[in-house]
């Protein structure tokens, strides 16, 4: 694609910003029209699009595996809400980092903890111990907004590897994934460059961090995803259904 043609995505991209607007704003072609455009674009531009059409009705989640999408986040919108659902099985290593990248970027972080239950849930329900701890937090962090972006990427599950970048979620709210097209070497070149703050867990092997008890090295050094849920048909938490 020549500069020219680049220009004139970029510019009908801006055109559509006149913020905040509401999901209702776009139809379901219009999106996946503007997924398609999106995968010409840098993530910056991306999240940019994002800011500039939903903010401030607009909120991010991490699992602090890494700090690349709020690296990105913050340098376009400071005072983005980070939301981090604290299921109460979390890795000590994880509750470090959240708090190092709290500290690093003064984040505007929204912390979702999880009442304690009488019983363990991944232990008496695992088939819906996610639903009801990180799917219900979720819906609840999400209320009165209008989008959220998260850190998904096509490269690290087949079942990620059709992921837009930008859709309407179960929800009816707009769903942006920035990095969607990146790979682990993007990733990896991105945190080298920009000196983003890592999870421990990183170094000592772990491609896929989730709660303690549902989380181990990974089993398949070709599926960084191998390591969760691992030994059940368990794939995803449900926090990425479309």
């Amino acid at each position: 694609m020549n500069t020219q043609d680049t220009a004139i995505r970029e510019t009908a991209i801006r055109e559509t910003r006149r913020g905040p607007k509401t999901p209702e704003d776009f139809s379901d072609a219009e999106l996946a029209e503007l997924s398609v455009e999106f995968e010409r674009l840098p993530a910056s531009k991306i999240v940019q699009w994002a800011v500039d059409n939903f903010a401030p009705h607009l909120s991010m989640t991490a699992s602090f595996t890494d700090a690349v999408l709020i690296d990105l986040a913050v340098s376009v919108y400071p005072e983005i809400e980070v939301v981090f659902i604290d299921t109460g099985y979390h890795f000590p290593e994880t509750l470090e980092t959240v708090e190092e990248v709290r500290r690093h970027y003064g984040l505007n972080l929204k912390m979702m903890t999880v009442p304690p239950h009488d019983q363990e849930l991944w232990k008496v329900d695992p088939v819906n111990c996610c639903s009801a701890v990180k799917v219900g937090q979720l819906d609840r962090a999400l209320l009165g907004k209008s989008a959220w972006m998260s850190g998904l990427r096509r490269s690290e599950a087949d079942t990620r590897v059709k992921a837009p970048l930008i859709a309407r979620d179960l929800r009816g709210l707009i769903k942006v994934n920035p990095i969607a097209t990146w790979t682990d070497l993007d990733v990896q070149g991105y945190i080298d460059d920009h000196d983003v703050p890592v999870n421990p867990l990183i170094l000592r092997g772990y491609t896929s961090i989730g709660c303690l008890p549902c989380t181990t090295l990974p089993i398949d050094p070709n599926d960084p995803r191998s390591g969760r849920w691992a030994g059940s048909d368990k794939t995803e938490c449900g926090l990425h259904e479309m």
